[in-house]
């Protein structure tokens, strides 16, 4: 199967793209705006959706706009910016995501099927002249983010902690990031972010991917010319 962002816009940023297959064997495919603000609200268009269709590349007949006309059949949610991560929450199988936002408004969400997250219209952010963006911060029929950073921490990769290497972290949410280079830690009540703490600060390190292994370590990928794989082991 290959799956081509649709239509084909040039330029050399906002691409995404995270791959997860979900536990019913379907596939899911961030995209990101490819900045083409207008194109993100239009579902006519994949520049700023989640993807979701089958390992094959055909259409699961529950998608939600799979009988709604010039709409893409491949749309899960709309009205994203730019996912940079995906996982699956390991109790409930929902997907959740992190996203760029542009001057603050980073997200994490957890996208329901033909929900509209809101980009460009709504955001925590502002364009990076300091001008507004959109009509402001909610707006009815738009999902609100579970959380979000501001000043933004350009997060990058996602997962789930479910080992026994660390206990007390069991069940947390683990985020990479970019610009501010460092690993968030999220504790989670149900979808709701009880308590963030920052790691590995000091380490200065530009954090693309985050996954556990099978060993129950948390494994870290750099995003530098040298890039590096790090392991988090506890404390002796």
């Amino acid at each position: 199967m290959v799956f081509r962002q649709e239509p084909k816009v040039s330029g050399g940023a906002h691409f995404g793209s995270r791959l997860v297959f979900a536990r019913d064997g379907n596939l899911f495919i961030t995209t990101g705006d490819r900045q083409n603000r207008p194109f993100v609200q239009d579902l006519s268009k994949l520049q700023g959706k989640l993807i979701r269709v089958r390992p094959d590349g055909s259409i699961p007949p529950g998608n939600p706009f799979v009988n709604r006309a010039g709409a893409r059949p491949e749309i899960w949610s709309y009205g994203h910016r730019n996912i940079q991560g995906a996982a699956l929450h390991p109790e409930t199988g929902q997907i959740w995501t992190v996203e760029h936002g542009a001057r603050g408004g980073d997200e994490l969400n957890t996208p329901k099927a033909g929900r509209n997250y809101g980009w460009p219209v709504i955001t925590y952010g502002r364009d990076y002249s300091g001008a507004s963006i959109g009509e402001g911060r909610s707006k009815e029929g738009m999902e609100q983010p579970v959380h979000y950073w501001d000043p933004s921490i350009a997060p990058s990769g996602l997962t789930f902690y479910t080992g026994d290497r660390f206990p007390n972290w069991k069940g947390n949410a683990f985020v990479g990031a970019l610009g501010f280079r460092l690993l968030a830690r999220l504790e989670l009540d149900g979808e709701r972010v009880r308590v963030e703490e920052r790691l590995l600060e000091d380490m200065d390190q530009r954090i693309r991917a985050v996954v556990q292994g099978p060993d129950g370590l948390i494994y870290l990928l750099t995003d530098d010319d040298d890039g590096r794989i790090l392991r988090i082991e506890p404390i002796p």
